[in-house]
Parts: structure tokens; sequence; C-alpha cells
């Protein structure tokens, strides 16, 4: 009998959120990774702090609900004490970019072996819709009334630039998250999917939807780290117009922090 992946706990988060979209998807890779032969105790996850985490509560997995922005380094230690583990790590763009902002850039250039998804909705939406460091120039609310005035940040050229191995970005559809989480989970390394998703009640009207388009079906090469770099300079989380590729940015091999760790031999 296939064990059963999701939990008895009622979902909490708002209706239509996007984050069931994304939940779906990732529960339908496990599903399947279950009938092939695998068993839950064969994966491991980590969430921070903010509407991202209640993912924790929904999926009957080992792993940590760990502090705010201390994503990744949870990762690496649930892989580094068990390396045959397969370990997946959730953030919001509160928690990667802005409490675990160093944490994310040392994950990557460690090239630690797990997959690390970011919810990255440019709003703190837990806290009711506070500015995070994706959210575009002009974005007012209640604690910024005059709007947004400094440049957010590109995570994606921020990952590339800091050696990560596995580089993407989808919207938070079903289909999507289930083909991306399939690509990652084969990749040796650290792979670092983001996931672009409006709020609903704080950051809804994005008009993101009609400017995507896929890398891969527009014939980019993703092995070329120069070619990934132009890619990721097409959108830059504050521009109102131009094209917004999704799909895998960047992929290459290289070895990893576990391998480098537990090949290590101390001189005596």
């Amino acid at each position: 009998m296939t064990e059963k992946i999701r939990t008895n706990a009622v979902p909490s988060w708002c209706s239509g959120c996007f984050n069931f979209q994304i939940l779906a998807g990732v529960q339908q890779f496990l599903e399947e990774q279950l009938k092939k032969g695998k068993k839950k105790s064969d994966f491991a996850i980590a969430t921070g702090i903010g509407c991202h985490a209640k993912i924790f509560d929904y999926l009957d997995l080992p792993g940590i609900n760990t502090l705010h922005g201390r994503v990744p380094p949870t990762c690496i230690g649930i892989k580094l004490a068990k390396p045959d583990l397969n370990v997946i790590g959730f953030s919001g763009d509160g928690d990667g970019y802005a409490e675990g902002l160093e944490h994310t850039i040392h994950a990557a250039r460690y090239n630690s072996d797990f997959k690390y998804f970011i919810h990255n909705n440019q709003v703190f939406a837990l806290t009711l819709g506070e500015p995070t460091p994706t959210t575009e120039k002009g974005f007012t609310d209640a604690s910024t009334p005059s709007g947004v005035k400094i440049q957010p940040i590109n995570p994606i050229k921020i990952m590339l630039s800091a050696g990560a191995t596995f580089v993407a970005r989808i919207s938070a559809e079903v289909k999507q998250v289930k083909e991306i989480i399939d690509e990652a989970s084969k990749h040796k390394g650290f792979a670092f999917i983001e996931i672009i998703q409006p709020c609903l009640i704080f950051h809804n009207d994005t008009g993101y939807k009609e400017r995507f388009y896929n890398l891969q079906q527009a014939g980019h090469d993703k092995s070329n780290l120069k070619e990934a770099m132009q890619k990721a300079d097409e959108f830059d989380y504050s521009a109102k117009e131009g094209k917004i590729p999704l799909g895998v940015f960047y992929q290459t091999r290289k070895e990893t922090f576990e391998e480098i760790m537990l090949n290590f031999k101390y001189k005596v």
C-alpha cells in the first residue's frame, strides 16, 4: 500500500492562494516517487517563517520548520548528517531574500545538494503586505505609504553569480511545479527554483502572466552562463513592461559540498 503524503491538517491559506498549486505539484512529484519504490523516510523538508511555511503542516515528511531565514543551513545540516536523503527546502521572498539572503548565497556557493524553492509574491504576506527585497519600485502599503523607492534585487543574477549549479524560475502552476521538481531532483548539487506568484490579498495585480515565456521553448542554452546572465537581465522585478523568462537559466555539474566534506581527511 502506497504511503499517504498529505496530512489531515486543514490548509489555512487564503482561498485561491497559489500556494495550493505549489503544494499540489510537490505532492504529485512525491506520490510518483513513492509509486517508484521510494519511501517517505527517503525525503526531508525544511521551511522557514511565512505563508510558504504552512506547507510543512500539509506534507507528512520528516523535517524541520526552522527559524526565519535559516532554511539553507538547516538543509545543509540535514544533508551532511544523512547524505542519502532527498532534501527539499521552502522559503518565501521575505524568508529567503531578507532575513536569509546571506544563507541563500552561501548555499549556492557551497553547492550543497538540496533543492530550494522560493515562493516569491514580492511582499511579506503573512504580516500584511510589507515590501520585501524583490518588491517593485512604487509599491505602496500601510508601512510604505509614499511607495518603495529602492530598486529590487535580482535573485536569479545573485544565484548565478554565487555559483549555483541549477537556477530556474517558474510560475505557480501545478504542472510547472511538478515538471521543475522532477528535473531538479535529478540534479546533483544545489538547485535554486524561484516561483513567481501573486498574493491575492496584498499583491495581486502584477500583470505578469501575459509577459511570461519559456526559455527552453525559445532555444536557450542552459549550459551557457553568460547567456543565462543575459536572460536574467530581461526582468528586473520592477519594470511594468517586457518579457519575463521562465524555465532553467543555467545548469552545470560541480563537486558538491557534501562530496568535499565527506571525503575530506584531516592531517594529523
